[in-house]
């Protein structure tokens, strides 16, 4: 079992646990199941997709619950048998639940269903209070020369 030990990082490092505790979580969580397949792409600077391929879902089959930093995205079977004998069943159509931690300020925007892909586009919108802004230097107190007690000039700044 690979084991990643943050444990010097996490010495040197204030408020960062929840990212280390991520990262472990992921870690011990990637030897899974590995179904459905998806793609997760940077399309511009503060916009993602993430593509799951969910050939022989219908929509109606398909959940996808967004919370706070959590997008879960499940499947349910159906029931129904197909008609006939199958002589192969290749195409999984079973169940799954498939789960993405969300930075902040991440919201889901869209979500598409067609040719068997599942899209899910998302937006960083960073809070207004949260953007950098540029501060106006003005109104600075002038410097000026102070004399000190023996005569001699001292800045004051």
């Amino acid at each position: 079992m690979n084991r990643l030990d943050f444990t010097p990082y996490r010495r040197s490092t204030v408020g960062f646990d929840h990212l280390f505790d991520l990262l472990e979580k992921q870690a011990r969580n990637s030897g899974g199941d590995n179904y459905p397949p998806f793609n997760i792409e940077r399309r511009d600077t503060d916009q993602y997709r993430i593509t799951l391929a969910v050939a022989g879902f219908r929509s109606q089959d398909l959940d996808i619950t967004a919370q706070q930093n959590l997008l879960v995205v499940q499947g349910r079977k159906r029931e129904e048998q197909p008609e006939g004998d199958m002589l192969h069943l290749g195409i999984a159509n079973r169940g799954f639940e498939r789960r993405f931690e969300l930075a902040d300020h991440v919201r889901v925007e869209h979500a598409d269903l067609a040719d068997g892909l599942l899209v899910i586009d998302l937006v960083r919108e960073i809070p207004e209070a949260m953007k950098p802004k540029k501060i106006a230097i003005g109104g600075q107190t002038k410097l000026e020369v102070v004399k000190d007690g023996d005569g001699g000039q001292a800045d004051a700044a």
